[in-house]
């Protein structure tokens, strides 16, 4: 994404861009870039840029409006929301001819007009499909982010700041992993943190106090309740957790932090694993950048969980999730929080 943008604000702007993949947040920063670029005052951009979707346009339709010129500007934008959408027309004839114009214009797009396609996630078979089969050299994938902690911590320096480690891995830990949530709590971090004097740095509390985490109730208390086996505490602070983040999202946190939890443990109980240098470890544990500062932490936990103990903990994670998700009934969600409790240290 970083090229692409560089690329728009160098003024190498393509005539179509396809744009693929659910992260929608990124997807509408580049068509944002792509205004700013294409238009010089604000007044410009709002009079020029179309926004149309899938649902309501042929593809002979879009290509008619995209050969059409601008007025009183020398370039248009043209934005096509959920383009997988796209309207067949009713005919196998006239289906044939739309796509016939749409090829024709991706071979030769007009030079007045930037046309962006925004699709949803798709699958390989549907991207084989018309129109998509037509727009390869034209696609950009925005698949969902894998490593939301150097997301984060790469969002933070393009704006010159840093997260301190534990502050990451507060912010990794409640907030959920798509980029349009970690961008809007990042820039509200970088908001609060500008009334300090000092570094341009995100504290751990920087974020408990943004985010609305107690620092009494939190995950990296309850990763302590855990290692101590203590049944009655981890119950209590994960209870105030998900009381704080407001029920059902609240327990879905905690069961997506603590899967990655066990999952990261499970990987230590092997002993070729843990004699490795603390950044291969991390990187085998998934762990990037200022993150490595915890794999100290997870070997002491190792003492406190053997293999097994990690493996019927992911099941029972598993299972929490599936409830979540309505594949199996429950009471309410404090029964599966304690539940899922009872099961971890059982």
């Amino acid at each position: 994404m970083d090229k692409l943008k560089k690329n728009i604000l160098s003024g190498a702007i393509a005539p179509i861009y396809f744009l693929s993949g659910p992260e929608s947040y990124l997807k509408e920063e580049i068509a944002e870039c792509l205004r700013k670029v294409l238009f010089p005052s604000e007044s410009d951009a709002s009079f020029n840029t179309h926004i149309i979707y899938g649902s309501e346009t042929t593809p002979g339709e879009l290509i008619s409006k995209a050969s059409e010129y601008p007025m009183f500007s020398p370039k248009q934008l043209i934005i096509v929301r959920q383009s997988e959408k796209i309207k067949k027309p009713g005919s196998k004839q006239l289906q044939q001819e739309h796509e016939e114009k749409f090829m024709r214009y991706v071979q030769n797009p007009a030079e007045f007009t930037v046309l962006v396609l925004d699709a949803e996630p798709a699958d390989k078979k549907e991207l084989e499909k018309f129109p998509f089969s037509a727009l390869k050299q034209y696609r950009h994938d925005f698949p969902l982010i894998q490593n939301p902690d150097i997301f984060a911590s790469e969002r933070a320096e393009m704006a010159g700041w840093a997260f301190d480690p534990d502050a990451l891995k507060a912010l990794i830990a409640y907030i959920q992993p798509s980029s349009r949530e970690l961008c809007q709590e990042i820039e509200k971090l970088i908001i609060y943190a500008s009334a300090r004097d000092g570094e341009r740095r995100i504290t751990a509390n920087d974020v408990y106090d943004c985010v609305g985490i107690s620092r009494n109730y939190n995950v990296f208390e309850l990763e302590k309740a855990l290692a101590a086996r203590n049944l009655r505490l981890c119950s209590g602070i994960s209870l105030m957790i998900m009381d704080q983040e407001g029920q059902k999202e609240g327990l879905g946190n905690i069961v997506r932090f603590l899967t990655t939890f066990y999952i990261r443990l499970w990987k230590l109980s092997l002993p070729e694993v843990r004699q490795l240098p603390p950044s291969e470890i991390a990187r085998i544990l998934g762990m990037y950048g200022k993150q490595e500062y915890f794999v100290k932490n997870y070997l002491a936990y190792t003492k406190s969980f053997s293999q097994r103990d990690t493996e019927q903990a992911i099941a029972a994670l598993r299972e929490t999730d599936a409830s979540l998700k309505g594949l199996k009934p429950y009471p309410d969600e404090k029964y599966l929080l304690l539940r899922l409790m009872q099961k971890l240290l059982g």
